[in-house]
């Protein structure tokens, strides 16, 4: 299991290992979320996920491919711990930066692409999209 939590340690979760799916997004969202060039996301089956300490707040977005997107976040320091999909979805998306051990993000898949920073460049034999992957 891995585990993971927000900054001031007061939400904590666990989840499998190993994800079903590395996605590294360069969406206009995920780039304001993480207030950085993209956010990385690993994906877990709902089932894996636990909820281990402290109470997430949640927002809910519309997202660029027109769904609903509920994010989880510390109400105390405001990390984002992950999102789900408010159609009770298979799959939770991890933000990885809250992970307690970085994940290898070599073989990630690089999506929205097209909204990328013009700076950053993407290895041309990594698998990657200009929208989101179906």
């Amino acid at each position: 299991m891995r585990t993971g939590g927000c900054q001031c340690g007061g939400v904590r979760y666990q989840c499998v290992d190993h994800a079903l799916e590395l996605y590294i997004c360069h969406c206009r969202e995920c780039r304001k979320q993480s207030a950085s060039a993209f956010g990385i996301s690993f994906i877990v089956p709902r089932a894996s996920f636990l909820l281990s300490s402290g109470t997430p707040r949640f927002w809910t977005r519309d997202t660029d491919s027109g769904r609903k997107l509920e994010c989880a976040f510390c109400p105390e320091c405001g990390s984002r711990l992950w999102h789900q999909s408010s159609d009770a979805s298979e799959t939770i998306s991890v933000k990885a930066g809250s992970l307690d051990e970085p994940v290898d993000i070599s073989n990630a898949v690089h999506i929205w692409t097209s909204s990328k920073f013009p700076s950053v460049v993407i290895p041309e034999d990594r698998r990657q999209f200009a929208e989101e992957p179906d």
